[in-house]
């Protein structure tokens, strides 16, 4: 049987539990705010006979590409999602009254490495993303009409399901089990 082609532009027309989600993923306030204000457009190419499938997220704020074979697992770059690019911790830099970012091994300001007390700075981190990226192994497969993402990474549960409805794209995006969910419509 024929799976449906995703090919197409849409535009965002809903959105709920969003800052709960970017909660969960440990994004802090302030781009959690940003991003709830977001109207992301998703700009879809969809080759049906080879599953080459390429998702343009744009929005005003920044833009993000990903480019996939269904089925096939591939490394994500979230870096211009979420905006943390670090995966492991910068030692013997102790900054307490600089501006804080964390990262997967830190949580809130202070990283969780007992042998190591030290912050990581803004300044830091932006250096550091020359270096270091977050990446997770990623696979988006079909369950039955449904697009299934299972992002295998620092968090459990990670993933998402985009299915068509009419001009409808819905998305469902899941971590640790709360449960975000946006709706697009179709462009003419």
């Amino acid at each position: 049987m024929s799976k449906p082609n995703y090919s197409g532009t849409f535009h965002m027309v809903d959105q709920v539990n969003m800052d709960a989600y970017l909660a969960a993923l440990d994004i802090n306030f302030a781009l959690r705010k940003i991003v709830c204000l977001l109207k992301p457009s998703k700009e879809i190419s969809h080759e049906v006979a080879t599953g080459a499938m390429k998702i343009r997220t744009l929005t005003t704020f920044k833009n993000f590409n990903m480019d996939f074979t269904i089925g096939e697992e591939f490394t994500e770059d979230l870096r211009p999602v979420d905006g943390r690019t670090c995966q492991e911790c910068l030692c013997n830099v102790i900054q307490p009254t600089a501006l804080f970012l964390c990262c997967n091994h830190h949580s809130g300001n202070q990283c969780m490495n007992p042998n190591e007390h030290h912050y990581l700075t803004l300044t830091k981190t932006r250096q550091m993303s020359k270096r270091k990226q977050k990446k997770r192994e990623t696979t988006v497969s079909w369950e039955g009409d449904n697009l299934v993402c299972v992002q295998r990474g620092e968090k459990d549960g990670r993933g998402w399901t985009h299915w068509l409805e009419g001009d409808k794209l819905h998305l469902e995006m899941r971590v640790q089990g709360i449960v975000a969910k946006q709706v697009f419509k179709k462009a003419n």
